[in-house]
């Protein structure tokens, strides 16, 4: 075996391990959401109308929000697995 086959070997294991896989897909997860939050964030912080701990409160419910739309998403993915 080859230098370059063997490190792609380490390679596919390593990306194999559910620990990496569930680190990947939970970053690609919170990048497209925090930036969805962000850019809420952003429209109720510049906002006249709002005083500004709304974005506050809104941050705070995002957080919570997150984790358990993410706890339902892993879930969801782990009974598609075994059916």
């Amino acid at each position: 075996m080859t230098e370059i086959e063997a490190e792609q070997t380490r390679l596919q294991r390593f990306l194999a391990n559910p620990l990496v896989k569930s680190f990947i897909a939970y970053s690609i997860f919170r990048a497209f959401y925090g930036m969805g939050i962000l850019i809420v964030t952003y429209f109720i912080a510049t906002s006249e109308n709002n005083p500004w701990w709304y974005s506050l409160i809104f941050l705070a419910f995002s957080m919570v929000f997150s984790r358990l739309l993410f706890r339902w998403i892993k879930k969801v993915r782990a009974k598609e697995k075994t059916d």
